[in-house]
C-alpha cells in the first residue's frame, strides 16, 4: 500500500512506525514536524498538513498511538460504531493490564485484558465490539445512559449479546451500574418501571392509588380512581412493537373520552427525573380534586 493510499484511508493521520515502513527517515519526520507541515497529535502520531482535526482523526490518532494490542473503548468506540453522533472530548483506549504507556493529552487510559469476543477491527481501528461498547457507554453517560442503551438496543445490538458481554466482564469497573441497567432493560422492563413508580409515590407519602385498575377491556397501570387520574408507564422502547403501541394509544384515547386525566411516564423519566414526575402527579391530583 502506498503512503498516499494509507493517508486517504486514515484521514491524514500517520504514525512514526508507518512513516518508517514507507521509507521515510526519522530525521525527515522531525524536520516536517519542526516546519509545521506535520502536526504532532500524540507521541509518534502526526496529522499531515491540509487535513482537518476531526472526530475521526482524533479517534484514529488515539488508536494508532495505543498500538496493536490496544482498543478504543467507551463513548469513543460508540461514536465509531455509529451509536453516537460525536466523539467525546477525551478518547478512552483500553490497553493490556500490564502495559504502562505514558499519559497523553486527550486520551484516557484503561488497563485490562479484554476477552477476544469483545474486540473488533472496524475501518482500520481496533475497538471494543458493539455489545460491550453499548453497555460501557451507557454507564459512562450516567443520567442519559438508559436512554442511550434503549436506542442502542433498538438500532445496533441485541439484548442477549449485551448480556453475554456483561457476563464476560463481570467484576470490572462499572459492572454494578451495568447490571442495574440490564435489569431495567430486561424482558420485565415494564414491571420494573411500575415498581419504580410505586416506590417514588410511597417515598413521597402519596396515597389513594391502586395498580392494575380495571377499565373496560383494559387495565390502568396505576390509577387514582377517586379523582379519575390514570398513570401509564412506558418501559423501554426496544420492547414496544407496532401492536403494543396501537393498544396503548387506544387505551389512552378511551381514558380521555371517559373523562380521566392521563399521565404517561417512561422508565427514563422515573429513573432520572423522579422530582419532575412527582411534581406532575401532584399538580394533576390537585387540579382533579
Amino acid at each position: 500500500m502506498s503512503i498516499d493510499h494509507l493517508l486517504r484511508r486514515q484521514a491524514g493521520v500517520l504514525s512514526l512506525g508507518q512513516a518508517l515502513e514507507h521509507g521515510m527517515s526519522g530525521r525527515t519526520v522531525r524536520r516536517r514536524v519542526a516546519s509545521g507541515r506535520w502536526r504532532a497529535l500524540h507521541t509518534g502520531v502526526y496529522l499531515l498538513g491540509g487535513h482537518r482535526l476531526t472526530d475521526e482523526v482524533r479517534v484514529r490518532a488515539a488508536g494508532l498511538w495505543a498500538g496493536e494490542n490496544a482498543a478504543v473503548s467507551g463513548p469513543a468506540a460508540a461514536y465509531w460504531h455509529g451509536m453516537l453522533p460525536k466523539a467525546p472530548a477525551v478518547i478512552e483506549v483500553t490497553v493490556p493490564a500490564r502495559a504502562k504507556p505514558r499519559p497523553q493529552p486527550g486520551i484516557r487510559i484503561r488497563r485490562r485484558d479484554l476477552p477476544p469476543p469483545d474486540l473488533i477491527g472496524l475501518r482500520d481501528v481496533w475497538l471494543t465490539d458493539a455489545p460491550l461498547t453499548a453497555l460501557e457507554t451507557a454507564v459512562a453517560l450516567s443520567r442519559s445512559g438508559s436512554i442511550f442503551l434503549d436506542r442502542a438496543l433498538q438500532r445496533h445490538v441485541r439484548f442477549p449479546a449485551v448480556y453475554r458481554a456483561f457476563c464476560r466482564n463481570m467484576g470490572r469497573r462499572g459492572s454494578c451500574a451495568a447490571g442495574d441497567l440490564l435489569i431495567a432493560a430486561a424482558d420485565r422492563a415494564d414491571s420494573a418501571a411500575e415498581r419504580l413508580l410505586v416506590t417514588i409515590l410511597r417515598n413521597a407519602g402519596i396515597t389513594g392509588w391502586t395498580t392494575g385498575h380495571p377499565f373496560g377491556a383494559y387495565r390502568i397501570d396505576l390509577a387514582f380512581p377517586a379523582v379519575r387520574v390514570a398513570v401509564e408507564v412506558d418501559g423501554w422502547a426496544w420492547h414496544v412493537d407496532a401492536e403494543r403501541f396501537r393498544t396503548d394509544r387506544r387505551k389512552g384515547n378511551a381514558l380521555v373520552r371517559a373523562g380521566w386525566d392521563l399521565l404517561r411516564f417512561t422508565w427514563h423519566d422515573l429513573a432520572n427525573e423522579p422530582a419532575r414526575v412527582l411534581d406532575e402527579v401532584r399538580a394533576t391530583l390537585t387540579a382533579a380534586a
